[in-house]
């Protein structure tokens, strides 16, 4: 092992101007010294001293295909030689067949007609969503939300966010929500299988209907004071976090019963990293709403947007003015989410993805026998989940993934005489869990060797 790493001269120039001249509010420094990269392509990127990183988080699941992929940058140059830039409030082809395939495909898996709104990135979409809701259920600002959900740091995004941290400073500015559990079957009660875990968990919130009394319902009038509930189907900074298939079905016919939307947040788990278009698509229920970011673009342009059902967003209902942003539909980012589509339609990726999701599963599964560390491995496609824990393999163990994580950043391991580090992401309710997203487009021969890395990290964890 090596020691702590040591910025070079022209690395801490810049880092000594960061230091004095950037906030530090949407930066994270993890890591000290942060690392300055300066190139990438498909599952790696390099720093300055051009040290290659294998991506195991490929920007939040933002680069679901691949960075610097061939075939979608090329989409993004070809748009600026022709429509650059144009108003929002003005009309291009790119914004309306955008549209148009996402639409249809709803059509055709829902059996729902609807329209796609577009803004500049999730959390903006987010907060687009909740005026669509309000609006839909005459204002009402009382959601549902999970234990362990995120949907953004916006205001209201963050007033649907489970984590305290992010409303502490700021307060409520409108939406409050009441948060449900998940049916999170690693840390839930033992004796229940995962699908008896879920029905309970359901039956736990149905009992909130059962009376009066309970605060959330109105017998008399069969109204609840409740617009939506907010769901992420697979759970991301939560931990990824994989429900049993039964429980969004029961759990929608309960919505149902009561007049509640759902809304699906697929902005990390949408466009195929869980083997489908949208996550939601696994459990069989009809969403009202979905919003989606990240990957449309494969992180090349900011852009975000959601689809609601046609009763929820119809002209008549949510007119011109309803929402603005200045850059939302911009045609760089409708261009590359079109191709995205294409390319999509052309390959099948929602077996591609299963099949690689599942031989990476089985090597997490082999590392789970042998690392008495790691409490729990899950994946549904390429959202995968290695849970650290202490020596019973229950107890969260935050330091030891933090350890793991700060190894892996050295770029100091050797695989088959080749240099390299190791890009994780932490996630969790206790911030023990690698949440592993890599590329969409990564080889056979890639998750080898993210599996030999991940075991050198453990054996360094294990020998600490």
């Amino acid at each position: 092992m090596s020691d702590i790493r040591i910025a070079t001269a022209e690395d801490q120039i810049l880092l000594d101007k960061e230091a004095k001249y950037c906030s530090y509010g949407d930066t994270v420094h993890y890591i000290e010294p942060p690392r300055i990269f300066s190139r990438c392509e498909g599952s790696y990127v390099w720093d300055t001293e051009d040290q290659a990183y294998l991506d195991l988080q490929m920007w939040y699941s933002a680069v679901n295909f691949g960075y610097a992929n061939p075939r979608l940058n090329n989409a993004l140059k070809q748009q600026i030689d022709t429509l650059p830039q144009i108003a929002s409030q003005y009309l291009h082809k790119g914004k309306i067949e955008l549209s148009e395939m996402i639409a249809v495909d709803a059509k055709k898996k829902f059996g729902l007609d609807g329209r796609v709104h577009f803004n500049v990135g999730g959390s903006q979409s987010i907060e687009d969503s909740l005026k669509v809701v309000r609006n839909a259920t005459n204002g009402k600002s009382l959601m549902f939300a999970f234990e362990g959900g995120y949907h953004g740091r916006t205001l209201g995004a963050s007033s649907i966010t489970s984590s305290y941290r992010y409303r502490r400073r700021y307060g409520h500015f409108g939406e409050r929500a009441q948060f449900i559990p998940f049916p999170y079957h690693f840390r839930g009660p033992k004796g229940m299988t995962k699908e008896e875990y879920g029905s309970h968990c359901v039956q736990q919130f149905a009992r909130l209907f059962e009376t009066e009394y309970n605060g959330v319902w109105d017998p008399k009038v069969g109204q609840s004071e409740y617009a939506a509930f907010y769901v992420e189907p697979i759970q991301g900074t939560g931990g990824y976090v994989i429900p049993p298939m039964n429980f969004y079905r029961e759990l929608k016919h309960v919505l149902d019963q009561h007049g509640i939307l759902m809304v699906s947040d697929e902005i990390q788990m949408g466009f195929y990293r869980t083997g489908k278009l949208w996550s939601i698509e696994h459990f069989d229920v009809q969403p009202d709403v979905i919003v989606f970011g990240k990957a449309l673009t494969n992180g090349l342009n900011p852009l975000g947007g959601i689809w609601a059902r046609e009763e929820l967003i119809n002209p008549k209902i949510f007119p011109p003015g309803s929402t603005h942003s200045t850059f939302a539909s911009n045609p760089l980012g409708t261009a590359v989410g079109l191709e995205m589509f294409k390319m999509t339609n052309e390959v099948d990726y929602g077996a591609m993805v299963m099949a690689k999701g599942k031989f990476f599963l089985e090597g997490l599964q082999d590392l789970h026998k042998r690392f008495p560390i790691i409490g729990d491995v899950d994946g549904l496609g390429l959202a995968l989940r290695c849970e650290i824990c202490g020596p019973d393999g229950f107890t969260p163990d935050k330091a030891t993934l933090d350890y793991m994580v700060e190894e892996g950043m050295k770029g100091d391991m050797v695989v088959d005489g080749r240099k390299l580090g190791l890009i994780l992401d932490v996630g969790g309710y206790y911030k023990n869990v690698i949440t592993l997203a890599p590329s969409l487009e990564i080889s056979y021969p890639e998750i080898e060797l993210g599996l030999k890395l991940l075991e050198q990290l453990l054996v360094r964890a294990t020998k600490r």
